[in-house]
């Protein structure tokens, strides 16, 4: 059946933030982002082996497609889920060059349009409550960030590949251009590691900034 021709567009929060999703390969660029909302999780330890992160995953997704529903059902506004996005940090930065997951300290998310307010999610999480097991519901947190002044870049590769593309960043362009970290680093995953070949994952690198010293 065709969508009725007065049937509101279904937004798609990637394109409406295009210049944040759509960095250049091969080059940093600044960008300014501003106030975002998502949900949010946080936790500690390697992605890969931490039962806390894949929890928070699937929390995320369950508890956004959910909210997603109730927009389009409730206040006939359809949108496309956003992508899985993290926020790193660590005592020491170089963790991430070392690639030492068990010292990494994250924030997974999953943007969220501007009217799935409070009422909204807090409503749906109720429900969710009753009717799906989602492991991590109870950390989820309706958060918004502002990252503000950032250099970003697209990684495509596998996610251990990334640092080379970390060095450069923190020790030629940075310096370079008299800035220093002005926040968590920040990723956003525009493939499925499940489904796509590491060597094609595309992968936004973010760092937030400010005037060094």
């Amino acid at each position: 059946m065709a969508a009725s021709d007065d049937a509101p567009p279904k937004v798609d929060l990637k394109r409406l933030h295009r210049e944040l999703y759509s960095p250049p390969r091969g080059r940093f660029v600044e960008v300014d982002v501003p106030p975002l909302t998502y949900l949010a999780v946080d936790g500690e330890g390697d992605p890969n082996t931490a039962a806390s992160y894949r929890e928070a995953v699937e929390t995320l997704f369950g508890l956004s497609y959910a909210v997603k529903f109730a927009s389009k059902r409730r206040l006939g506004r359809d949108y496309v889920v956003g992508p899985l996005e993290g926020l790193w940090t660590a005592d020491d930065p170089r963790a991430f060059v070392r690639r030492d997951k068990d010292a990494w300290r994250w924030t997974m998310l999953v943007l969220q349009p501007d009217w799935a307010d409070d009422d909204l999610v807090a409503d749906v999480t109720s429900t969710v409550r009753t009717t799906k097991d989602l492991p991590a519901l109870d950390l989820v947190e309706r958060r918004t960030i502002t990252e503000g002044r950032s250099v970003q870049t697209l990684h495509v590769g596998s996610y251990d590949d990334e640092t080379p593309v970390l060095a450069e960043l923190h020790d030629v362009y940075l310096p370079e251009h008299g800035l220093t970290f002005g926040g968590p680093h920040h990723e956003i995953y525009l493939g499925d590691p499940r489904r796509v070949d590491p060597a094609r994952l595309r992968t936004v690198l973010r760092q937030p900034v400010r005037p060094a010293g």
